[in-house]
């Protein structure tokens, strides 16, 4: 047990070193720097402009709903690129399941496509 906890010392030396190291500096910076408090060095800093208004401006429910109707359609391209990619390659999909998967994208594509034109019937591109 000895011999095993010796070999185990200079790091736990060396972790220790570390940590001394670490909370001096961070002493020393405390007690070496004054703090100086000011009204600009207080503000908000927004890309090296000065910040005009109030940060929480409200936003039209149309922009979220645009938001999710192109995170829906991005993830479609999720589902299809693998699909394309395995379906006909030499070694993807059995050639027994490849109409079965053909007619899975079919469904899949045409349940998007109906939600696409729900979508338009009801305005959501629109922006007013």
């Amino acid at each position: 047990m000895a011999t095993e906890l010796s070999a185990w010392q200079p790091l736990g030396l060396y972790l220790l070193a570390i940590l001394a190291f670490v909370l001096g500096v961070l002493a020393l910076a405390h007690l070496v720097a004054p703090p100086r408090p000011r009204p600009i060095k207080d503000m908000p800093y927004e890309s090296g402009v000065d910040p005009l208004g109030d940060a929480r401006l409200r936003f039209d429910i149309r922009y979220y709903l645009i938001a999710v109707l192109f995170l829906l359609f991005d993830v479609e391209l999720l589902f299809l690129y693998p699909w394309a990619v395995a379906a006909y390659a030499d070694n993807g999909l059995p050639v027994a399941l490849r109409d079965a998967a053909f007619l899975g994208v079919l469904v899949f594509l045409g349940l998007l496509i109906i939600g696409y034109l729900y979508e338009w019937a009801k305005g959501g591109f629109r922006w007013r």
